[in-house]
């Protein structure tokens, strides 16, 4: 039998209060055979669970109801991760919360369920705040309102959302949707709910909120609401500022679009390395990702070659000819490419941190370059700055967690500073002709219109250019590669031989004397 809907009440001292939360449940969907109403019980001090087993013979299998009881008390948060796992374990397409004091009224089920048939979302949220003036008419003391208001509004800015109200308790999920988002790891407290909301935000999924009562009466209030306060805006700020790429939490390393996108800011590292190249150059974009680059190169005339590792229909039309090539496991086809292939610009945009041996892909990429001794390209590259002014206070603190991206991505393997990084292809054997930087990409994160994340830039920008070591977020080095001993060596023998030829060809007397061998 195929599980559709599951109604979950969570309930902890609501012996008093369970049996009519049951009852208001809607017979057109609690007596449906596809659905089942599951009751757990955290732990509750009085006869909850009692209660809940005298209510499942009474109603003699007319309703699937299954009575569980914590052993010990999880939490509000934690009562949730439970049930949301036994609707993913048992099959169930949705599962929809119930509060067991009854403050969210039951009989809106069937409202939820026909809210995911007209807007295809992935979850469906209560909202008591849909009309200015209900929630005060249906009870909710003036305190709360205010600051159901205020929080709802600071979340919406720090987040980037447009939710009417971010702490109603009547809740509903696709399981789909539950299976993307590491709700398991969010808190088991109150703020609970304000965690699942920024991973599905996180996560791309559609919520969709439909208006529903403000009751208040007997209902049992275990929220401290300074404690509640503090802790949804810390989760919220905490997600934000992971943006950046600092203060990691895997909870909301939730990531359904490209880690790395185009950073449009004219202070950005992206922009500058895109001001850099002439236009109508040929130019090898190593390390391309989707292309966001190469795409912009493209659109200034120049022709653009990619390489990296995942599928060509990833790449953006803009890239010419696309090599898929895994650089940390082998370089033999990147030779051979360079090889066969003349550029005037080789592109590393934040791709040698990612390599196992920099060193030794700079040497081998060197060698490739300047093996026939024809003009050499120019290599623009960039990497974050370990340095960091927000780095070094982090480190200061205790603080030094990777992350999906930024400074501290997880999968870099070489962090580097603005002198490592100069020095790194220096020893490599390269010429570096200038050196730049990049503030922090705020504007990748608030939005590129963000008139505060511009300010900031700018800001840090002037700061990079007073001490660029501690206040560029990614540096930027222009180099040329110079020619091994061997190749120098080559070339003199090259170059020896074709004088040979040309003295068979003259007539060289000096001083009008023969020069004589002696024993």
């Amino acid at each position: 039998m195929k599980n559709k809907n599951l109604f979950f009440i969570v309930a902890y001292n609501h012996e008093n209060f369970l049996e009519k939360v049951v009852s208001r449940i809607p017979a057109i969907v609690a007596q449906d055979e596809e659905n089942e109403v599951l009751v757990i019980d955290d732990g509750s001090k009085d006869n909850t669970f009692f209660i809940g087993e005298k209510i499942k013979k009474a109603l003699n299998g007319k309703v699937r109801l299954t009575i569980l009881k914590n052993p010990v008390n999880q939490g509000y948060g934690g009562n949730q991760k439970i049930g949301y796992r036994y609707a993913i374990d048992h099959g169930f397409e949705k599962v929809f919360l119930i509060h067991g004091d009854g403050q969210y009224a039951p009989e809106m089920m069937t409202d939820l369920i026909k809210a995911y048939d007209e807007t295809f979302a992935e979850a469906v949220f209560g909202t008591r705040m849909a009309s200015f003036w209900s929630p005060i008419k249906g009870g909710m003391p003036i305190y709360k309102f205010i600051g159901n208001k205020t929080l709802t509004f600071l979340q919406n800015k720090i987040l980037k959302t447009k939710m009417s109200e971010f702490h109603s308790g009547m809740r509903s999920y696709r399981t789909s949707l539950l299976k993307r988002i590491p709700f398991e790891l969010n808190s088991d407290d109150f703020h609970f709910d304000t965690e699942i909301i920024i991973q599905c935000a996180a996560a791309g999924a559609k919520i969709a909120e439909i208006p529903i009562p403000t009751h208040y009466g007997d209902e049992i209030c275990h929220v401290n609401g300074w404690k509640y306060a503090w802790n949804i805006l810390k989760s919220c700020l905490q997600f934000r500022i992971q943006q950046f790429g600092f203060l990691y939490d895997e909870k909301f390393d939730i990531d359904h679009v490209s880690p790395y996108p185009f950073k449009s800011s004219p202070y950005s590292i992206h922009s500058k390395i895109i001001s850099k190249i002439p236009a109508g150059v040929r130019v090898l974009d190593i390390g391309c990702g989707r292309g966001h680059i190469s795409k912009r190169l493209a659109a200034k005339g120049c022709v653009v070659d990619g390489v990296d590792m995942i599928p060509r229909e990833m790449v953006d039309a803009g890239v010419k000819n696309y090599y898929q090539m895994d650089l940390s496991e082998n370089l033999s086809e990147l030779e051979k490419l360079l090889a066969k292939e003349q550029y005037d610009y080789i592109l590393l945009a934040d791709i040698i941190e990612h390599l196992p041996n920099p060193e030794k892909f700079l040497k081998m990429l060197r060698q490739s370059l300047t093996c026939d001794g024809s003009k050499q390209p120019t290599v623009i590259a960039s990497s974050g700055n370990v340095a960091f002014f927000i780095i070094r206070t982090m480190l200061l603190l205790g603080e030094f967690n990777y992350g999906p991206r930024g400074i501290l991505d997880h999968t870099h393997k070489r962090l580097f500073t603005k002198r490592s990084f100069v020095h790194c292809f220096q020893q490599s054997g390269y010429s570096v002709l200038s050196t730049d930087g990049a503030p922090i990409p705020v504007t990748s994160v608030l939005g590129e219109k963000s008139w505060i994340g511009l300010k900031i830039e700018w800001i840090n920008f002037i700061l990079m250019k007073i001490a660029p070591g501690s206040f560029a977020y990614q540096n930027l080095v222009i180099s040329k590669p110079l020619p091994t001993v061997p190749q120098l060596l080559n070339r003199s023998l090259v170059y020896s031989d074709e004088l040979r030829g040309q003295s068979n060809e003259l007539n060289i007397v000096k001083n009008g004397s023969t020069l004589e061998l002696r024993e």
